[in-house]
């Protein structure tokens, strides 16, 4: 029996390292755009290196049962949803190409556009409206379009801590930002380019990313979303 245990640990470890070593390059640029921290050198994002282990630590304990499931799906969720509990600790720039936006922005950009999740699965994964994640994220494109001042406080869109979300405001049980995008083909240095091609420090869209990037097999239905203040 101890024998038999100690089998189905070791597989689900060589199964977990396997899928990390596959995902967990894109994984960590998908939190670091979500913090706003530099993408190189490499090391800067230290607060999206402790975001990333702590979303893969619990898409581990729950590997058993993601059988016939995405895994990468999973950990994009869990990275979601704990980047919204504490998107007041990310509030001020950092010095990433997202650094115009809000945490709302953030993550509705780097879900929706990056990741490729659909609008209605975004919606559901924040527990926001479909048409407001619409509109964050078609304000978030005209920011980065017109080069708009840089996010510094909480405001409208943002995220406030708990207890004290305001008008339009994402308690951290709710979301935050999105990443940074340029509209098809019109890319520039440090955006997001949907499908088109990206500058310098730019993100591919999922299905084009280069050296430890991964696509996903499904697309994994959300769980229920968080509590939104609106």
């Amino acid at each position: 029996m101890r024998e038999r245990q100690t089998h189905r640990d070791r597989l689900r470890a060589h199964e977990f390292e396997a899928f990390v070593a596959g995902a967990g390059g894109r994984l960590l640029h998908t939190a670091t755009l979500l913090t706003s921290e530099p993408l190189v050198p490499a090391g800067s994002g230290v607060r999206a290196e402790r975001l990333l282990c702590a979303a893969l630590a619990r898409t581990y304990a729950e590997w058993d049962r993601l059988r016939g499931g995405d895994p990468y799906d999973r950990a994009r969720q869990e990275l979601a949803l704990r980047f919204a509990h504490e998107a007041w600790r990310h509030r001020h720039p950092r010095g990433g190409v997202l650094g115009r936006l809000t945490p709302l922005e953030r993550l509705v950009l780097v879900l929706r556009l990056y990741e490729e999740v659909g609008e209605d699965q975004t919606a559901a994964l924040l527990g926001l409206p479909a048409d407001r994640v619409r509109a964050v994220c078609a304000r978030a494109v005209a920011t980065l379009r017109t080069g708009g001042p840089r996010y510094g406080t909480a405001g409208a869109g943002g995220v406030s801590p708990r207890g004290s979300a305001g008008a339009g405001a994402v308690s951290p049980r709710g979301t935050a930002g999105a990443g940074a995008v340029s509209p098809r083909g019109t890319a520039g240095a440090g955006a997001v380019s949907p499908r088109g091609t990206a500058g310098a420090e730019a993100v591919s869209p999922r299905g084009s990313a280069g050296a430890g990037a991964v696509s996903p097999r499904g697309s994994a239905e959300p769980p229920p979303g968080p509590r939104v203040t609106t």
